[in-house]
């Protein structure tokens, strides 16, 4: 049986592409760039903002990037108001979370958005100390889709990889759960394909989130008929 879920955040447990578009297109105005459309911006999220910024210059002729360092700051500062723009839990997923927790299995976020930005997503959709763990991008952990953060959070809860189920949309996330030893799941709700998540062969990629309570009870039948 799983004992942890561990989950992206972006795509994953919010729709926050709309927050995310918004502050990309704010910071490239400033250099009179852009807009960007969401359907871009799905593509180029989920390894940082750092990489948001730099493939959002050169999609808009910046080749050289001369704006970058400055497109950083700027985005850093439009972020703090705008991180929580028209952001919304995905149709089901606190059901699940709930089942979760009814079921005292530990919810942890792992996510490449700055950790501060993390915490506040988390806080304001789901509520304060309502997860069991959350990390966000900070310094001194390698971001996704090195899987030291899933292994840090393993050690945290005193949890075996094994026993954990990593749950992302984006190729990220299927290289971060693969790397970590941990059945994955790639969920079509997001910001990128079922073709792109299979490609990466998780254990498995779900359409709704009812699909993840189904593999957990499932996982539970096994164990009691071996």
């Amino acid at each position: 049986m799983y004992k942890c879920c561990i989950f992206d955040l972006d795509g994953t447990l919010v729709d926050s592409i709309k927050a995310i578009n918004h502050t990309i297109n704010l910071t490239l105005s400033k250099y009179n760039l852009g807009p960007i459309s969401e359907e871009n911006c799905k593509i180029f999220v989920g390894d940082g903002y750092k990489k948001l910024v730099e493939r959002s210059l050169i999609h808009c002729k910046d080749y050289d990037l001369k704006h970058y360092k400055d497109a950083l700051l700027t985005y850093t500062e439009y972020f703090k108001i705008y991180c929580m723009y028209k952001v919304k839990a995905y149709d089901g997923i606190k059901d699940l979370l709930n089942y979760l927790k009814n079921n005292n299995i530990k919810i942890t976020v792992l996510s490449n958005k700055p950790h501060k930005r993390t915490i506040e997503n988390v806080e304001v959709i789901f509520g304060s100390e309502y997860f069991d763990y959350i990390s966000g991008e900070r310094n001194n952990i390698k971001r996704k889709p090195n899987p030291e953060g899933a292994i840090i959070i393993t050690r945290k809860l005193n949890i075996s990889p094994k026993d954990c189920l990593y749950i992302g949309d984006t190729d990220t996330d299927m290289k971060t759960g693969i790397g970590a030893n941990m059945d994955t799941i790639g969920v079509t709700w997001g910001f990128r394909s079922r073709e792109e998540l299979e490609s990466y062969n998780p254990k498995y990629v779900v359409d709704h989130p009812k699909e993840i309570i189904d593999i957990i009870k499932k996982s539970c039948v096994e164990i009691n008929n071996l």
